[in-house]
């Protein structure tokens, strides 16, 4: 990412609409995971650390990130210290010992994502979960992710086929951010045709505006524990270990 992009992320991660409703999503689907007591557990590119306390609230949690100006904002933030570690091969942890690895919206950075889910799948503790969040569809690609310095967006066959290949079984794969696709959508095209400086969605909506978009984006929380969505802007999986005894994985 621009280090441009990182200051934005810190200015805006804590009020942004986007990113507190993938937070209450996050959050969500975490409590539905039945994790142990003070659960173990790592968030790889944790970029300025807007995750941290809601992670914190399910046990001890360990956090990554690459960048050096992320993870001293990171520490300005949170008090906390950030190691310095990157993917497929430069996580400073130790195998086997975690209860829930996070990636939120990551994992599209990496040129070697299937090596990076190996990597992921070694460090997590029996019974232990990888929960992720990636953009969806490549037809959507814009500005906003030559910005962010994606290396792709995701299909969900795409993503299911990376997460079998890597050893996993597959819990829940869903999209996320359904409801406002269509907005999602349209800005898209509209960046394509204006090429900006920077792009729609960059900065956070009037107050009113965000708080309302929050809540409809947060709202697909509750709806995940029935069902997965059809359709939407990002993609959400659940996953675990396909060696463990008694494993089964999702169908198509």
């Amino acid at each position: 990412m621009e280090l441009d992009a990182y200051r934005n992320m810190a200015a805006t991660e804590d009020e942004h609409w986007w990113f507190g409703g993938r937070r209450a999503i996050a959050e969500s689907v975490i409590r539905d995971l039945g994790l142990p007591p003070d659960a173990r557990i790592l968030e790889i590119g944790a970029g300025t650390g807007g995750n941290i306390a809601m992670l914190s609230e399910f046990g001890t949690v360990t956090a990554v990130e690459m960048n050096e100006l992320a993870r001293g904002i990171a520490k300005e933030k949170t008090g906390r210290t950030f190691l310095d570690g990157s993917l497929p091969g430069r996580i400073p942890v130790e195998p086997g010992t975690f209860d829930l690895v996070c990636l939120f919206d990551v994992l599209e950075h990496v040129a070697e994502d299937e090596a990076s889910l190996v990597t992921i799948r070694s460090l997590l503790a029996p019974n232990g979960r990888v929960l992720l969040t990636v953009p969806a569809h490549q037809w959507l690609w814009s500005a906003h992710d030559v910005g962010l310095h994606h290396q792709r967006r995701y299909s969900r066959d795409l993503l299911r086929n990376r997460i079998l290949d890597a050893g996993f079984a597959l819990d829940k794969l869903t999209f996320i951010n359904a409801t406002l696709f269509p907005l999602a959508v349209l800005a898209r095209m509209a960046d394509r045709l204006r090429n900006p400086e920077k792009p729609l969605g960059h900065a956070t909506p009037p107050a009113l505006l965000n708080a309302a978009m929050k809540q409809i984006f947060s709202a697909e929380g509750r709806l995940l524990r029935a069902a997965s969505l059809p359709f939407g802007v990002s993609l959400l999986a659940v996953f675990h270990d396909a060696a463990e005894c008694g494993s089964t994985s999702l169908a198509a």
